[in-house]
């Protein structure tokens, strides 16, 4: 199980958004996460970070951007 700070459990879709990424959604569909490497699973962890981090970066150049514009 993979756990946030916010909402306690990340999404079952960001998951699995993220291990198709790294190429184990198959995996993960036919034997369930226990089946997949701790390895594998920090990969996975690893995506949905760069996800999150490139989701604030837009979120900020949009917010500089609103400020730019008064």
């Amino acid at each position: 199980m993979i756990v946030s700070r916010r909402k306690g459990v990340a999404s079952e879709r960001l998951k699995m958004a993220a291990a198709a990424d790294i190429g184990v959604a198959d995996q993960v569909k036919e034997e369930g996460w226990e089946g997949v490497t701790t390895q594998d699973v920090g990969l996975v962890v690893r995506n949905m970070v760069k996800r999150g981090e490139e989701v604030l970066m837009k979120r900020n150049d949009h917010d500089d951007s609103l400020k730019n514009s008064k």
